[in-house]
């Protein structure tokens, strides 16, 4: 069986795809250990701003990021929802489907947490709002989110195995539509329904 396609920058074991990680690590510990630990949370400050610190003496200018950011064929590795240098995405690992779809399994923990055990609805838009977008690369045909429209059908898990699929469903000049989903346990949670708006016109073949 030949593998899917990735749609998105897989995550290195070296380097800031280490450290960021380790971040996303520290963020979980922080939330589960909350403001009754008996940790000494004034230490741990320190030598978290420490640490930015140094990350900060040693970065570029913020607009020669930016530009290093988009000017890579790999930008994909810096979004909030699928990049392995950004620690407050998940992250979310898509591929493409046979079928056209692009599809991704991801497990919430606290940091996205909103009622209870459960995932915050914002998150769950963020992430249909991006494998949507994915999903319009993956056609050809990319464009920029103009409607989201989303239905939540039962309350997303925190703690289990997630799937996202997404499918562009139709286009009409700049006008497309798309469509995905977020599923537990083979259940619908959140069904999506967007509109994007292509920046030119395809091309004739």
């Amino acid at each position: 069986m030949t593998a899917a396609p990735d749609l998105t920058s897989a995550p290195r074991e070296d380097g800031v795809d280490a450290a960021v990680a380790a971040a996303r690590r520290v963020i979980e510990s922080l939330l589960r250990a909350g403001g009754s630990s008996t940790a000494e949370m004034d230490r741990i400050a320190d030598q978290l701003n420490s640490v930015a610190d140094h990350l900060d003496e040693h970065a570029p200018e913020r607009d020669q990021r930016m530009v290093d950011m988009w000017a890579r064929e790999d930008f994909t590795r810096h979004d909030p929802v699928t990049g392995p240098e950004n620690a407050i995405a998940p992250p979310l690992h898509l591929t493409a489907r046979a079928d056209g779809s692009v599809r991704g399994v991801l497990t919430l923990g606290l940091p996205y947490q909103g009622p209870p055990g459960h995932v915050h609805g914002g998150i769950s838009a963020l992430l249909l709002d991006h494998a949507l977008g994915v999903a319009n690369h993956r056609a050809g045909l990319p464009g920029m989110t103009a409607e989201l429209t989303l239905r939540y059908h039962r309350p997303t898990p925190l703690f289990e195995p997630l799937t996202v699929t997404a499918r562009q469903v139709a286009a009409d000049g700049r006008k497309i539509r798309t469509t995905g989903a977020i599923e537990a346990r083979g259940e619908v949670c959140v069904s999506a329904e967007g509109l994007f708006i292509a920046k030119y016109l395809p091309r004739p073949r």
